[in-house]
């Protein structure tokens, strides 16, 4: 398991890679879901805040097998093994996803996230064992990795009001063992830009899918409310278009370019937590809008429309800030942050739905006629 080479061409994601992917599909699906219901009963704030708790784990333990994988990833028998361990982690996590939202336990999921991150010691104390060079940051990744996994089972022990407290203090120090570890003495850990890159559009992909089951539910829904069949057909067609946008704006700019320096990359990475959970709590809002429309909500009409542009524009905005900017002119750099802001304004208009599919529209159409720069920039 010594380090790959960044500059290896032709590196893709490999097939373990996009296995490890499909069990991340279940927990994000379910994570939706559980949104989606909080949403509709008008418990807004408990679900936002389950949602983003559970979803961090959900992306930290994801993002960290990426970027270990992109420097060391191997595919003998117990490199195998460890990652089929870590998905089994994570099933143990989507399984705990629905106590988090009804009842604030986060026992299964302690659990199954703990499983996930055991293994990924094990994967760094491997790697360092085989290469001098990155001896002591994938130390350093194992140790600080093992440290939070004792913070976190604590939390499980720790009275309700102070564990609110303290779990942001542990997402801090998970979040900050990258940072001192690629900062402190004169090793680092490799990555590959190209693979990398092609990891998080991958990933982004699947998300985006769950919107389109959503687009695809309004349809089922329409076939069993014929009184709403124009509306919810309409939702339908305009979740696809809104969903197409996002891919395009997404796969604008080569991403690559984006992570030319440690402080890119951490940027890039780290901003990405807001890219993909918006990502799949767009298919919760559409949700949402199906149930208003069909009478099953306790929300209001604009509320509704709220938990669908919402994660529009922070998906948008994400991903100028990150990869889009550098690669684009004024134009662009002015319509798409714009674009973005005017869709948060669409619920106080008549249509919402219909005004955000057209403004994602007008965002691609420039898109199309401005292309990227063709040279990167750093950070």
């Amino acid at each position: 398991m010594r380090p790959r080479d960044p500059e290896e061409p032709g590196r893709t994601a490999s097939t373990l890679e996009l296995f490890f992917d499909l069990v991340f599909v279940v927990a994000v699906s379910i994570a939706a879901a559980q949104l989606h219901h909080e949403l509709t009963e008008n418990h807004i704030a408990h679900g936002v805040i389950s949602y983003l708790m559970v979803f961090f784990a959900i992306w930290w333990a994801w993002m960290n097998f990426t970027w270990f994988a992109t420097s060391f990833a191997t595919d003998d028998w117990l490199y195998r093994v460890l990652t089929i361990l870590q998905m089994g982690g994570v099933l143990v996590v989507a399984a705990g996803i629905e106590p988090v939202f009804a009842e604030q336990d986060f026992t299964i999921s302690i659990i199954g996230y703990v499983v996930m991150r055991v293994a990924m010691i094990a994967q760094w104390l491997r790697a360092s064992r085989a290469s001098a060079e990155t001896r002591r940051v994938t130390q350093f990744y194992a140790g600080g990795i093992a440290i939070a996994q004792v913070l976190w089972v604590s939390l499980l022990f720790l009275p309700h009001d102070v564990a609110k407290v303290a779990f942001v203090l542990f997402v801090a120090f998970e979040m900050a063992v990258p940072v001192v570890a690629e900062r402190r003495g004169n090793q680092t850990t490799p990555w590959h830009p190209h693979h990398i890159t092609e990891r998080y559009g991958l990933f982004t992909l699947i998300l985006l899918g769950e919107s389109l089951l959503a687009s695809a539910n309004a349809i089922i829904e329409a076939v069993h409310e014929h009184e709403e069949l124009p509306p919810l057909i309409a939702v339908s067609a305009l979740t696809l278009i809104v969903t197409a946008a996002l891919w395009w704006i997404y796969f604008w700019p080569p991403h690559h370019h984006a992570i030319t320096s440690f402080a890119s990359s951490l940027r890039y990475g780290y901003v990405h937590y807001f890219v993909f959970a918006a990502a799949g709590a767009f298919s919760a809002g559409v949700e949402v809008e199906i149930d208003v429309i069909t009478h099953h909500s306790k929300l209001s009409e604009v509320a509704a429309s709220f938990a669908v542009t919402v994660p529009i524009a922070i998906f948008v905005l994400g991903i100028w800030w990150i990869a889009l900017r550098k690669n684009a002119d004024r134009v662009v750099n002015l319509v798409v942050p714009l674009g973005a802001v005017l869709v948060l304004l669409d619920p106080v208009i008549p249509v919402p739905f219909a005004i955000t599919a057209v403004l994602m529209a007008a965002i691609v159409a420039v898109l199309v006629v401005r292309p990227p720069k063709t040279v990167g920039a750093g950070a």
